[in-house]
């Protein structure tokens, strides 16, 4: 693809669909430099979509968030929400690859009051913390349910008082289409020698 120059700065053939853009914002005055924090690829404004969601508390956010709570624990979706994190941790729209929305429970462990015997000065009840992250908890539950599949990876998505949301990216080694694919022989077990 052809590479074009505007006002000194030059734009790749994949990247051309900004040059219109660029081209309304700058003129002989225009410093570059004011210009390269307006301008972003598609996976940065989109992970600065989500980080503004999340500090405002969107009610769009909000709203997909009742919608997550009426879904079973583990339920598959057709394409990630997030799909910047989706493309960093390996996602690629194909066959033999699928998405995982998962809900854990926050909060720490629970343990049972001891029923028989004298009571201890210090139950050890409360405060109690597990070992291992909730996206890790999120990961193995997943894993548990499909075991024929890899996780590639997760990521996180809102939490409420009650339940954290991550979606889990898993590929199927014995698929045709990812067998053939030398990115994912590189990255899943599977074919690991």
């Amino acid at each position: 693809m052809a590479s074009s120059r505007v006002n000194g700065l030059l734009i790749d053939g994949h990247k051309s669909r900004v040059t219109g853009l660029l081209a309304g914002l700058t003129d002989e005055n225009t410093d570059i430099k004011v210009l390269s924090g307006v301008i972003c690829n598609m996976h940065q404004y989109m992970a600065n979509m989500w980080t503004k969601m999340w500090k405002t508390n969107s009610e769009e956010l909000k709203s997909r968030a009742m919608a997550w709570r009426k879904e079973p624990t583990i339920h598959r979706v057709d394409k990630p929400s997030r799909l910047d994190r989706a493309h960093k941790l390996g996602y690629k729209a194909k066959q033999g690859i699928i998405v995982i929305r998962t809900k854990v429970g926050r909060g720490g462990m629970r343990k049972q009051r001891p029923v028989s015997g004298r009571r201890p000065k210090h139950l050890g009840v409360v405060r109690i913390k597990q070992a291992e992250s909730m996206k890790l908890v999120a990961q193995r539950r997943v894993n548990e349910k499909y075991p024929n599949l890899e996780v590639l990876g997760s990521y996180f998505l809102y939490k409420d008082g009650k339940n954290i949301w991550y979606e889990i990216i898993l590929a199927d080694p014995s698929h045709p289409s990812i067998a053939k694919d030398v990115e994912f022989k590189k990255r899943l077990k599977a074919f690991a020698k």
